[in-house]
This record gives structure tokens, sequence and C-alpha cells, in this order.
């Protein structure tokens, strides 16, 4: 199924090369290869400039949740279109925003009753982080400006993002530009803390094949991060603004789930140290989790919480950052007060995304699609258990439609593959000449399907995935 290169698809490729800078892309090898360009779409298809087919297996980054070309939501936006495209909430309001704010509260933890928009994930992590100092700074503790961490967090690539989600690859060029973060220990099972891996006992075995999937190991994990985090909070709670999470599974740091009662732990010592708790759902929000937000798994209540990614269904760039009205109400009162937030983007609230993400929380309801996800997320869990004995599979992690492969030279003595010989890449350009598009993370191998995705598709996904790893020479 090799690649063809119509006279489209070269004279396409001719000015990227020149002109276009990819992100997170190594310039360099893409343009020294022949890259797909995609031109048209279908349901869970994407279509390149050659005609061919591929399913979406990576939900266009994490953000397609319905699909492409739905119709519901492509006459939202044509309908809107006929009204207004864009229109300034810097002194105006307009409908579809307005609308949208009252169904956002009606889908998020509760409490959570005030609408604050932007573009991007990492644009609503930066309202945030303004929206925790500057609460403090108007309740009379400007000296709360602290923030903590999760250890492989990532949030975005805005200064303020890289701050609480700093990642050596990514941002070493960039670390004199970030603000110092106080890091908790991610409770990762396969890199375990060396502190708490010299406290195992020798005789200690894993349960189940894979470290992750360890309930007893999670427990022990679980407490060793609270632990920490409780220690740095009894002594710097009084600085500290807020704790930054995505809760239940760390998305970019390589599939990363949460042992069960970490997040609902994060926030008792959140609230018992008087810190705010800020929930990151960019990746986990709009029923990536197997819930509409994954802090509904345990009944948590951050006091700001951060979507963006699937609440258009992946049509355009529309984020939003939600608040209590205890939040809100410390930036109001009189002009002489400057409690104001000036804070804000040029499409702030734009009509057509809004219009968009109206349409796709209808079909959230119409599709019963939370049930549908459910069983998708039981259909992976089974299929990957065929991976149980593959030698090459260090860890299989998984939290509703996000799961991660995480893959190795040897599993017995735990050897990582060179990462210079990018395995797990080779393994997605091997995919793609089978009709899928996945990403790695590294030698993470990232599942993540369009969630509205026909059950019947998503064997005809894992069954690509899990012939590719089997018969791959090693």
């Amino acid at each position: 199924m090799g690649l063809m290169t119509s006279n489209l698809t070269r004279e396409l490729l001719e000015l990227d090369y020149a002109h276009v800078w990819h992100p997170f892309t190594p310039m360099k090898q893409w343009r020294e290869g022949t890259q797909l360009v995609i031109t048209d779409a279908q349901d869970e298809y994407l279509i390149d400039s050659e005609g061919r087919r591929y399913i979406d297996g990576v939900s266009s980054l994490w953000c397609n949740v319905h699909g492409h070309r739905v119709p519901a939501i492509d006459q939202a936006v044509r309908d809107q279109l006929d009204r207004v495209a864009h229109s300034t909430l810097l002194g105006l309001a307009n409908e579809p925003s307005i609308r949208l704010a009252a169904e956002l509260v009606k889908i998020v933890p509760k409490g959570l009753n005030k609408v604050f928009y932007s573009d991007a994930g990492a644009t609503a992590v930066e309202v945030a982080f303004k929206m925790a100092v500057g609460y403090w700074y108007h309740k009379g503790h400007p000296e709360k400006t602290g923030f903590i961490g999760l250890e492989g967090a990532y949030h975005g690539d805005t200064t303020g993002s890289m701050s609480v989600g700093y990642s050596d690859l990514f941002h070493r060029p960039f670390v004199s530009m970030v603000f110092p973060t106080w890091w908790m220990p991610s409770p990762d099972a396969v890199r375990l803390p060396e502190a708490l891996r010299e406290a195992l006992p020798a005789s200690w075995k894993p349960a189940t094949p894979f470290p992750s999937q360890d309930v007893q190991l999670g427990q022990l994990i679980r407490d060793y991060c609270l632990q920490g985090l409780e220690t740095y909070l009894k002594d710097h709670a009084q600085t500290t603004a807020a704790i930054v999470i995505e809760p239940v599974m760390q998305g970019a740091a390589g599939m990363i789930p949460q042992p069960a009662g970490f997040l609902r732990s994060v926030a008792d010592l959140a609230k018992k140290y008087n810190v705010l708790l800020i929930a990151d759902e960019v990746a986990t929000g709009f029923g990536r989790t197997g819930q509409m937000f994954a802090c509904e798994h345990e009944g948590v209540q951050p006091d700001i919480l951060c979507v963006a990614k699937g609440i258009t269904g992946g049509y355009l760039p529309l984020a939003a950052t939600l608040t209590t009205d205890e939040i809100e109400q410390a930036f109001c009162g009189e002009l002489a007060d400057r409690r104001t937030l000036y804070h804000g983007h040029t499409y702030t609230g734009n009509p057509l995304a809004a219009a968009a993400s109206l349409a796709c929380i209808d079909l959230f309801r119409q599709n019963n699609l939370i049930a549908h996800i459910q069983q998708s997320a039981q259909i992976i869990s089974d299929r990957l258990t065929e991976l149980n004995d593959n030698p090459h599979v260090m860890d299989i992690r998984q939290r509703g439609l996000m799961a991660g492969i995480e893959l190795c030279q040897d599993r017995s003595r735990q050897e990582p593959f060179d990462f210079s010989k990018r395995t797990a890449a080779q393994l997605c350009l091997a995919m793609r000449e089978k009709g899928l598009i996945i990403r790695p993370l590294g030698d993470v191998m990232v599942l993540m399907p369009i969630p509205a995705m026909r059950h019947e598709l998503l064997h005809q996904m894992l069954d690509t995935v899990l012939d590719t790893i089997r018969h791959w020479k090693w």
C-alpha cells in the first residue's frame, strides 16, 4: 500500500516543505520523507490527497468526538454563519456564548457557575492561574502565589503552562522563562520513585503482568505520593495558590493512570490546607475517561476547571475556564477597587465555535454517548489482554478511551529501547500503511479512538494495532 505522489500531492508538499513549521515535529526528518496531506474526511476516516482513507485513531489530536462532517454540527455552524461569524465579548455579548455557558454549567461538576472563554487548552490554564493568584490577592493573601504540579504533567506550551508542566525534552531551551513550581511525585508504576522502590520487600512480585494494573502497587505509590504532597503543604500552604492536576490520567506524560482514590485525596488535601484545586480536563474531558469529566469518577468538585479539545467536537478552537461564584466575586467591586480580571483574547466566545459546541453537547444526549464510550472502553480492555504474554510490552495503561501500550526491548529486564531508534514511531508508520493513523509518545503507543467510533470499526483498529505488534521484527 505504498504512497503514490500525484501532481496535487507533490505541489502541496513542495509548498509545505518550503513554508510550514509543524508543531512537535523534527522538521529535518519531516522534509526528508513523503508525508500525508489530508484533504477530506468522513465519519471516522481521514482522506489524503491520493484518495486513501485512514481510521482517525488519534481523534485528530484528542479533540474529535462525534466524527468528521457530522450533519448536526455542520448545520449549526452554517446556521450561525448566516447570522454573525464573530463579535467580541469585550463590552458586548453574543447569543451562542451565552447559551453555551448555561449548558456547560449543567454538565460540569456542581458549583462551577462562571465561564471564562479562551481558545486553547493552554490559554484556559493560563486563565486559571490568574484566577487563582488574583483570588488570593483580593482576599488579602498576596503571598499565596505558588503552584504545585504533578511530575510529568503537560498543560500546554505557553509560559505559565510550561511552568507547571515542564518537560525537559520540550522545554529545556526555555527554562529561563518559567516560574518556580513544586513537583509532587507522579504515581507512575513503571518508573517508581527510588525511595519507594528501595522500600519494597525483596520478595515482592507484581500480581499482574503490568505494573499499572497492580492494585497493591497502586496503593503503595498513591500513599507515597500523597505523603510527599502533605509534607510540602504543611510547610508551604501559606504561600501556595493552587494544586494543578490532570485528573485520573496524565496524557502527554505517556498515559499515566492515577490509582483509585488518588484524585479524591489530592482534593481533600487542597481543602485541608486552604489551597485551590485546578483540574485540567483539556484531554480528559468530554467523555474520554468514561464519564463526561474525569473528576466525576471520584466525586471531586475542583475550584477551577479547564476544558478545550472536545468542547466543539473537534471542529473549531474553543476553550473555557470554569470556576465558582466565590472566586468570580473576588474580582467584583467598585471601579476604584481595581479588581477586574484584565485578561482576554480576540476570539473569546467566538459565536461559530460556541454554536459547534452547543451541537456537540446535544449529540452526547441524543446518542447516549457516555454509555457507548463505556462499552468501547471495555472492548479495548478485553482486546489488549491479547498482549499479556508479549515480552516487548512493558505496560498497558487505560482509563476509558485513553490507552497507552509501552514498548520495551525486554520486559523481564525492564530494558527500554534506544530513544533515537523511534521504535513506536516506526510501528505507527507501519500501521499507517494498513489504513490507521495513531501517534506515539516516545515508546508508548497511544490509542485514542473517536468516542463515537462504531464498535466494528474499533475492532478493526485494534486488529491492526495488535497484529502489527505481534508480527514486528524486534
